[in-house]
């Protein structure tokens, strides 16, 4: 063989070795963007600039991978503001497409809301300097993150491949902050767990309440303090907002003053059913209590009609007996020890 021909050969060899690598590539790529769990993410736009996913009204489960969080998003002209990662890597990183679906503007700050699993172990997807959150639940995550990604890996199996805990590296502290357009305020408040944030903007009358409010589905208790929670919805009901976009359920608007009944109701059916859950439970544990019911006679109480029409409230009032009913039976005992006395 000589020269030339030789070396036409060996570029013809390289070059196909070349395309040959590139083909394999895109292949794996393929395959491995196929391998993982599909949430189907289908940003619903609420307002001027603003989407919403709306997660389901369940428990989680292997079939939902856990997507049973709302999460959210706002394009401020100069930078994209995101409410909560979701449940998995798998969420954060088709989260990321979906925003990349409705603009080319970058991500420039991810505000978790409190350190519940599903709200932040979609951290994974985005920039370790965009995340932000609440001292308290930075602490939290740090604490409790590889605990509650271990249990949610058990509760939804393959949906969690891969999810690894990511703690945001950033305190955010209450008060208005701008992005482009767009102006917001940080509300730190508690309840639902130590550390809950709120963020509303003040333009759009946009309100993210993270699992401070719920909307057709019972509120999850494992980290409540049910008084401090009333009182955070008060003053979430203070700020008028136009929009509430709940941790759980549908997203509502305020209901006109002529329709909202009575003079104590809140403009926002999703506060009002909030609030009127936790006072039942709270009365309810309470009251059992007091009668000197053990925790299986309480567990067996009957849920009123308005309760029962919310999803998953009969696995929710379990569990929240669980967590709350020793409290509860702890203050009994205490109120009658000082009457005895």
């Amino acid at each position: 063989m000589n020269s030339t021909l030789y070396k036409r050969t060996h570029v013809l060899l390289r070059s196909g070795l070349r395309h040959l690598i590139l083909f394999v590539l895109a292949i794996a790529t393929t395959l491995a963007s196929a391998d993982g769990f599909d949430y189907a993410l289908k940003p619903q736009r609420i307002a001027d600039d603003t989407w919403v996913l709306v997660g389901r009204s369940e428990d989680f489960t292997i079939a939902n991978g856990a997507n049973i969080v709302n999460t959210a998003f706002v394009v401020t002209g100069a930078g994209v503001v995101v409410i909560d990662s979701g449940p998995s890597r798998y969420y954060g990183e088709q989260f990321r497409q979906a925003i990349a679906s409705v603009t080319a503007e970058p991500i420039v700050k991810v505000l978790i809301t409190h350190y519940h699993p599903d709200h932040f172990l979609g951290n994974q997807a985005f920039a370790l300097e965009t995340l932000h959150a609440l001292p308290d639940t930075i602490s939290g995550i740090a604490r409790d993150g590889n605990a509650f990604a271990e249990n949610l890996y058990r509760l939804s199996g393959d949906a969690m491949h891969g999810t690894e805990v990511r703690v945001p590296p950033k305190a955010i502290a209450p008060g208005p902050f701008s992005v482009g357009t767009h102006r917001f305020e940080v509300l730190a408040l508690d309840g639902h767990t130590g550390a809950d944030l709120a963020l509303f903007d003040l333009g759009t009358g946009v309100l993210f309440t993270g699992d401070l409010v719920f909307n057709g589905r019972a509120p999850t208790t494992p980290h409540a303090r049910i008084e401090p929670w009333l009182a955070s919805l008060e003053r979430l009901d203070a700020l008028g907002a136009r929009i509430i976009v709940p941790g759980h359920g549908a997203v509502s608007e305020a209901m006109p003053a002529s329709q909202q009944g009575k003079p104590a109701s809140s403009p926002h059916v999703s506060i009002a059913q909030t609030r009127d859950y936790l006072r039942w439970l709270n009365a309810t544990l309470k009251e059992a209590a007091e009668q000197g019911l053990d925790m299986s006679e309480a567990l067996a109480l009957p849920l009123p009609p308005q309760i029962q029409r919310m999803a998953v409230s009969a696995s929710e009032f379990r569990r929240s007996v669980s967590h709350l009913y020793p409290a509860a039976e702890q203050d009994a005992l205490t109120h009658a020890h000082s009457h005895r006395y």
